[in-house]
């Protein structure tokens, strides 16, 4: 009932902002008078109206071209290998054919990994990079099946063996755990492909470390309750009909509740822009939001095992995770160099939780493990941003060439 619910709402919301986004366009031609500040003013609250909301299309990544020593050069997207739940898409830059292979593994916490488009421009410097474009599960048939955590894992496998030798795996937030789980699964294979590097960057690895209020919130209720209040199912007007969900606009709600004051001055200064005739400012505001309001929902099983295994049991620093029923080991893992990364006020994955996989990982030698603790970073800005492009890159570029 929480799906049919919420999609009623939207729909009708959603000619609501299509209006108001016609009003805006007219009152924009109008308001590029100097001497027409009313009008203006109205194309400001016309843009906030239509702006509030939440859209479940994946926006398009939009990389044509990089720069790259003052150069802008043409940039390749292309697919290059399809599951019902994800498509790997490659990123090159013209003449980068012989750069490192990166599998950025993007999370599925409710956004698509067009987040991550900014982490992408930056990496395609130096490097081909291959992305995790999660499926909106609302898209997905039955017939398909579920998508629990370990299919996560199994994803990351089999993306690390189709790009073969050469990998670098850097993972953001969320799917580090997988991304070490698959690394040390690999290891324990004794596989002939491993990651030359494994990145990851402000992640979960164990969440009893300072625990932040997204870790809290996790440890309020049993997982029993997760099961019976944050699960819908899709609507039958989608593809995925029946499918059972964590929807998006829960995940988004409850992010935007942690930091409400924050939005709320986002969009009073993204008013106050437009009316002042800040164009780049106002822009900057417009475009994050367009892309923090694009939502997709998660698989029911994925996110329950999530909160339960990472969440509430600890189990991969504990020793307890499994893949298909073999025990995980990340000390296992011998032949892959490891780079940390945290941001030191990252309000959800607190200083510490992401460190912990250097203790994890007893089998590598000193010198195959590195942290970097980024001054003044929060969350995002250890993935995005200046402090992303001038602090916190560097140092994950020259860990992927040293382990070449």
């Amino acid at each position: 009932m929480i799906y049919d619910a919420y999609q009623g709402i939207a729909d009708v919301h959603d000619r609501v902002r299509k209006t108001a986004e016609n009003a805006q366009a007219i009152l924009n031609q109008w308001s590029a008078n100097p001497f027409a500040p009313p009008w203006r003013r109205m194309a400001a609250y016309y843009e906030l109206v239509a702006l509030a909301g939440f859209t479940h299309a994946r926006p398009d990544y939009g990389i044509d071209s990089v720069e790259r020593k003052g150069e802008q050069i043409p940039v390749e997207e292309r697919g290059v290998l399809w599951t019902p739940f994800c498509q790997l898409l490659r990123f090159r830059r013209q003449g980068g054919e012989d750069d490192p292979k990166v599998l950025l593994v993007a999370p599925m916490s409710g956004h698509f990994a067009t987040l991550l488009r900014g982490t992408i421009r930056t990496l395609l410097r130096d490097h081909q990079v291959f992305i995790t474009d999660w499926i909106n599960p609302r898209n997905i048939k039955l017939e398909h099946g579920g998508f629990s955590l370990e299919d996560y894992t199994q994803h990351l496998i089999d993306f690390i063996g189709f790009i073969g030798e050469d990998c670098h795996v850097v993972a953001v937030c969320q799917p580090t755990v997988s991304a070490l789980a698959a690394t040390a699964v690999l290891a324990q294979d004794g596989a002939a492909i491993q990651p030359a590097s494994l990145t990851l960057i402000a992640g979960p690895i164990d969440a009893r470390i300072a625990p932040t209020k997204v870790n809290e919130l996790a440890q309020e209720k049993p997982i029993e309750w997760f099961r019976s209040n944050m699960i819908g199912i899709v609507p039958n007007k989608f593809e995925g009909a029946g499918r059972r969900v964590y929807p998006g606009f829960l995940q988004l709600c409850a992010f935007m509740s942690m930091n409400a004051e924050r939005h709320t001055k986002s969009f009073v200064d993204l008013f106050n822009h437009r009316v002042e005739g800040d164009i780049e400012k106002a822009d900057a505001i417009h475009e994050f939001y367009k892309e923090y309001f694009a939502i997709m929902d998660m698989s029911a099983d994925f996110y329950l095992e999530t909160v339960e295994q990472v969440f509430q049991r600890y189990l991969l620093p504990l020793g307890r995770m499994t893949h298909k029923g073999r025990k995980i080991e990340p000390r296992a893992i011998k032949r892959t160099f490891l780079l940390t990364v945290e941001g030191e006020k990252d309000d959800i994955c607190a200083v510490g939780q992401t460190l912990a996989a250097q203790d994890l990982c007893s089998g590598l030698r000193p010198y195959m493990k590195t942290h970097h603790l980024q001054a003044g970073a929060g969350h995002y800005g250890v993935f995005n941003g200046k402090r992303w492009e001038t602090q916190v890159y560097p140092v994950l570029r020259n860990h992927i060439q040293s382990s070449r």
